[in-house]
């Protein structure tokens, strides 16, 4: 929710940000942009770093040091500086999901999956919906440097309290009894995929692992325009005043936060009555999806604010549903020993999204009449490309070397 909250206040106060700062919609979607290059190649290194050193350490630098960069942000005074802050800050940011996705691949067993993402990332569109009544507030009686510094030390506090209750594995936690610990190893057992069945190379470059990446880009590119642009489209689209974007902006992550929360039931309860675990969790990846690509396509015929919140509110409840039920997925294709790498490499890829969304909707809103219509669209289009990607060329197939496992019954009852 904290690392939501400071990510989209920098697309909350864009317009104050442009109008003191002289810059143009394309730079404007430069500094977005920036943000996500370095946070990509950082969601690699995280889960990387998450499995060598552990969550607890990794997500407790990774904390405090984007709540730093996070403050600075409000020092900043022409673009260059911006742009460097935005991309320090983006590093920091990084390693959040995939070291998430190590956590409660440690914590919890895999007909939990599902739900404990989706509780947990749902804190992501919360701190969306947040945002905008704070952020707006804070610029208000404060302006919008103060609101950065603001928003920088809740994170701060944050840390000291992760540092003292949280722990790398249930094992190591005081507050965890044997039968939890019974009840969490229950079907997340090492001998799942055993460590010597194939180097960890092999699971990076697999078929299987660039679809997921390719469905995540398709998932996270029209939640990257909405988090950089959405603010900025109520602001000169739809003429919103100040307080009302409070709420027009706020409101649709609400849809967000309930997609994360209520689709990691859904996805689990889809699991459960499944013989094959990685359909359910394609349909319920892929089917919300598509939604979300109706939503979208709709949104630049609307015309009532009203209207287009409620479709925002979908597009965003869909496309978190969807979310979290990919990275459910991985949990399905990929051993406990490199979930936090091979999580953090489909992070990685996807998340140039993050790269190209928010630069390319500056263009096209700067440069071509339809504006942030075909903006709309083209995120449509990619959706519909990550559908398929995903429904034809994601699969569990055993690699090389895995053939030879003794350990492979539970595998074979859920193979695509």
């Amino acid at each position: 929710m904290i690392n939501y909250t400071d990510r989209a206040a920098v697309g909350i106060l864009a317009p104050q940000i442009q109008r003191d700062l002289h810059i143009t919609p394309s730079q404007l979607g430069w500094v977005f942009s920036a943000f996500f290059f370095s946070y990509a190649i950082f969601s690699f290194l995280g889960g990387y770093l998450s499995d060598k050193f552990g969550p607890k350490r990794t997500f407790g630098v990774a904390v405090v040091s984007w709540s730093v960069f996070c403050s600075l942000t409000g020092i900043v005074a022409t673009l260059t500086p911006l742009v460097f802050v935005r991309l320090l800050f983006g590093a920091s940011e990084g390693p959040m999901n995939s070291t998430t996705n190590r956590m409660v691949t440690n914590w919890f067993p895999r007909k939990e999956t599902a739900r404990a993402l989706g509780f947990t990332l749902s804190g992501q569109n919360l701190g969306s919906a947040v945002a905008a009544p704070l952020v707006i507030f804070l610029s208000y009686f404060f302006g919008w440097r103060m609101a950065f510094v603001a928003l920088g030390s809740i994170g701060v506090i944050w840390c000291i309290l992760w540092l003292k209750f949280a722990s790398d594995r249930p094992a190591e936690s005081r507050y965890v009894t044997p039968k939890e610990l019974a009840h969490i190893a229950s079907d997340r057992s090492e001998g799942m995929l055993p460590k010597g069945s194939a180097p960890m190379k092999n699971y990076i470059i697999r078929k299987t692992t660039i679809a997921l990446a390719l469905g995540l880009f398709s998932l996270l590119y029209p939640l990257y325009i909405f988090v950089s642009w959405m603010p900025s489209y109520f602001t000169n689209v739809m003429h919103v005043s100040p307080a009302g974007l409070s709420v027009a902006a706020g409101v649709p992550w609400i849809g967000g936060f309930l997609g994360y929360f209520l689709g990691g039931f859904i996805s689990d309860l889809f699991f459960k009555r499944s013989k094959n675990g990685l359909r359910a969790r394609k349909t319920t990846t892929i089917v919300p999806l598509l939604l979300a690509v109706v939503a979208l396509s709709v949104i630049p015929s609307i015309h009532s604010v009203t209207a287009a919140v409620v479709l925002f509110t979908l597009a965003l409840f869909a496309l978190s549903m969807g979310t979290q039920s990919l990275w459910a997925m991985i949990h399905e294709v990929t051993p406990i020993i490199y979930m936090g790498t091979v999580g953090g490499f489909i992070h990685f890829l996807a998340n140039m999204s993050g790269v190209i969304a928010p630069a390319l909707t500056g263009y096209v809103i700067e440069h071509t009449a339809s504006g942030y219509a075909s903006a709309f669209w083209i995120a449509a289009g990619i959706g519909v490309c990550g559908a398929l990607i995903m429904l034809l060329m994601v699969h569990n197939k055993r690699i090389a070397l895995y053939e030879n496992s003794t350990s492979t019954s539970h595998l074979a009852t859920r193979q695509s």
